[in-house]
């Protein structure tokens, strides 16, 4: 099992969650247009320490939680593994999106 970036992150994409990754397995890259992160589920030791760093709480604990995008952070793995970081957004930076809220500040 592997912890997965949801859909919360599309166009989002703050990148707090990437310091605290031990094995670099959280990348970034776009997806229907817009900024995303996935998490590489060959790569995540579900060590958990992304899930807190999340302001939005895009990040699930399981892949049994929403495996439609379990799928889609393993479908992207190879093309976003191959691209550079970026830059972290501040945490209390608002949401871009009508609906996300930010929960871990």
């Amino acid at each position: 099992m592997s912890y997965i970036i949801t859909e919360k992150c599309l166009g989002e994409r703050y990148a707090t969650c990437v310091s605290v990754c031990p094995v670099d397995c959280i990348k970034p890259g776009d997806y229907r247009g817009e900024e995303f992160m996935i998490i590489d589920p060959e790569a995540c030791i579900d060590c958990g320490l992304c899930l807190p760093e999340c302001p939005i709480g895009a990040i699930l604990e399981t892949e049994d939680e929403d495996p439609e995008w379990a799928a889609i952070n393993a479908e992207l793995a190879p093309e976003f593994n191959q691209n550079p970081a970026v830059a972290e957004r501040p945490r209390n930076d608002p949401p871009r999106k009508p609906g996300n809220v930010i929960v871990n500040p």
